[in-house]
């Protein structure tokens, strides 16, 4: 709602099961092409993130992806456990499923809006289904990684929190590395949902990144996003943010 009132085009996508990677980037494939839409700018956050990098490889030859802005993600499904076992995942029943993806939410320690995104969240993953489940599992375990030379073309953002996520430091700083050339947007903090429980940071952070293609047939919003503010009136309680870019070693804080 918050970028829309500026203009911008917002499509949420929740696709059906899929089983494996080429039939995930198949779907969204017929996705855009159903919605007419030559190339898109993707956010993407933990799969979600890991899925968005790997259409943007996979359609290299015929790109599609105008941007990307990657949200406490990896490059390689290898960080994670269950690899050996991702095969049988269908055959599991949903209770099973919801135990091993929820033994990644804590509600230790955090602020009043973290823990309604994780109520949020847990509430979501009560509506699907069992091959729902299974199938998310199956692409976020399976052995895949992505090859980052690939991608060197697109402009990309990488977002992420400074507290407590499900990912490690080292899945962070691997990610890092993959995209030197990325800008880098810090959240003091967020969680392992910082689309929801910090809402307008995020919003600043996916306008910053979206006035880079205004003017351009790559635009996202039939307004000038450039002579916009990002910020909106009401500070955020957290503070500042900051986006760093890797490259030239600048920051600017709003």
């Amino acid at each position: 709602m918050g970028l829309s009132s500026r203009g911008v085009r917002v499509i949420a996508a929740e696709p059906p099961p899929y089983w494996n990677m080429k039939e995930w980037i198949d779907g969204f494939k017929r996705l855009i092409n159903y919605l007419e839409l030559d190339k898109v700018h993707i956010f993407g956050a933990s799969l979600g993130g890991f899925m968005a990098q790997k259409f943007a490889e996979l359609t290299k030859n015929c790109p599609r992806v105008a941007s990307l802005v990657l949200c406490n993600t990896f490059t390689d499904t290898s960080v994670f456990e269950y690899n050996d076992s991702a095969a049988l995942f269908w055959l599991l029943p949903s209770l099973v499923l919801k135990r091993m993806l929820m033994g990644n939410f804590t509600t230790d320690k955090i602020d009043k809006r973290i823990a309604e995104s994780i109520d949020f969240m847990v509430e979501r993953l009560e509506s699907l289904n069992q091959s729902e489940l299974a199938s998310r599992l199956t692409l976020n375990c399976t052995p895949c990684y992505i090859l980052p030379q690939q991608l060197n073309d697109i402009p990309i953002t990488i977002m992420d929190v400074w507290d407590e996520s499900a990912l490690s430091s080292r899945v962070r700083e691997d990610l890092y590395k993959s995209y030197p050339q990325a800008k880098l947007a810090h959240l003091k903090s967020g969680g392992n949902f910082p689309y929801l429980s910090r809402s307008d940071e995020v919003n600043l952070h996916l306008l910053i990144h979206l006035r880079q293609f205004d003017g351009t047939e790559l635009s996202s919003s039939y307004l000038s996003l450039l002579k916009m503010p990002a910020q909106s009136s009401s500070q955020s309680e957290e503070g500042s943010v900051s986006y760093f870019n890797q490259r030239d070693k600048f920051v600017k804080i709003s």
